[in-house]
């Protein structure tokens, strides 16, 4: 397998998982440790581009915000999406850096805060429907229903805010990112799906307080630098026919068609499989080569052939 162009969508749950503190040190740990797969591509000499989730870290931003509102002007959530963008790239980047050194591999981290431009007329923006943050205890959940905030039970007993999510269309940087990963450089980009942004007729690019999917943004991004590639890195192993059902099946490859025919119906719910399975099909759908969802610690595997779902416009 010659090695090609990459662009690599990480959860944002992987660095702060639920049922833990998301200290700091605790992110840093986790983003140590979901490094791995990064290294063994960079060490197998592919260009790499690596989008990252802010789920659970911008909710947690909402919350300093509304905490602190009466000592200190709270700010946006685009403000707060680009934030995050901002200090989980540093802690990728040089969590990344201090891997690769020790592997010795000579390959150069950076990291990009990007816009993502949006319809400022999507009808996604009226409706809330991304759930952010962690899950909220009854105090914070009684609050945020007192104050209008769109809230949803995602299980039984756990809530989470909820926030708009426009559909993405372009990455306005992604001419930058794509000369940087040419020049043999690993780029940090669209962190938490970037800040969504609209194009206004006088103003040019104004921001959008939403927070685009990720997965769909990698996407794009993937198209826009001409990748090999799209890996979207989750916290299960493949996409399932009948997951959590005792039967449940792993798939292991999907033409274009069938991917189309399994978002069709109604298996994939409405939970974060289906915007992977949206995004994965739509990067081949433009001329990628090939989409795998896999489980973080399968990655490599996952690539060549050992693990995961594999999705490419035609049966190998």
């Amino acid at each position: 397998m010659t090695p090609g162009t990459i662009v690599v969508a990480l959860g944002g749950n992987a660095v702060a998982p639920p049922g833990e503190r998301p200290t700091i040190a605790n992110q840093f740990r986790h983003t140590r440790e979901s490094l791995a797969p990064i290294v063994d591509l960079a060490r197998a000499g592919w260009a790499i581009a690596l989008v990252h989730g802010n789920g659970p870290q911008v909710g947690d931003e909402l919350a300093r915000n509304e905490i602190a509102a009466d000592q200190v002007e709270p700010l946006p959530l685009g403000v707060l999406v680009a934030a995050t963008a901002g200090w989980m790239g540093y802690m990728i980047q040089q969590s990344l850096q201090n891997a690769l050194a020790r592997a010795g591999v000579a390959r150069q981290v950076v990291t990009l805060v990007t816009q993502t431009l949006c319809d400022a007329h999507d009808p996604h923006l009226r409706i809330p429907i991304k759930p952010i943050g962690h899950a909220l205890d009854a105090v914070r959940l009684a609050r945020l229903e007192a104050h209008g905030v769109p809230v949803k039970e995602e299980q039984p007993g756990r809530w989470r805010r909820l926030a708009p999510s426009p559909k993405p269309a372009a990455v306005v940087e992604h001419d930058v990112i794509r000369h940087l990963v040419a020049a043999g450089h690993i780029v940090v980009a669209c962190g938490g799906g970037g800040p969504p942004v609209y194009e206004d007729p006088v103003l040019r690019l104004e921001g959008i307080d939403a927070v685009a999917d990720k997965d769909r943004v990698a996407a794009i991004l993937a198209r826009e630098v001409g990748a090999d590639v799209l890996l979207i890195l989750t916290n299960v192993d493949a996409v399932y026919h009948g997951y959590g059902a005792p039967h449940q099946t792993a798939i292991r490859h999907l033409t274009l068609a069938a991917a189309d025919n399994l978002l069709l119906g109604k298996e994939l719910g409405s939970g974060s499989m289906r915007p992977k399975v949206e995004a994965a099909a739509a990067f081949v759908r433009a001329g990628g080569k090939r989409a795998i969802i896999a489980e973080l610690g399968q990655g490599l595997a996952a690539l060549q052939g050992g693990a995961g779902t594999t999705i490419t416009e035609e049966q190998p």
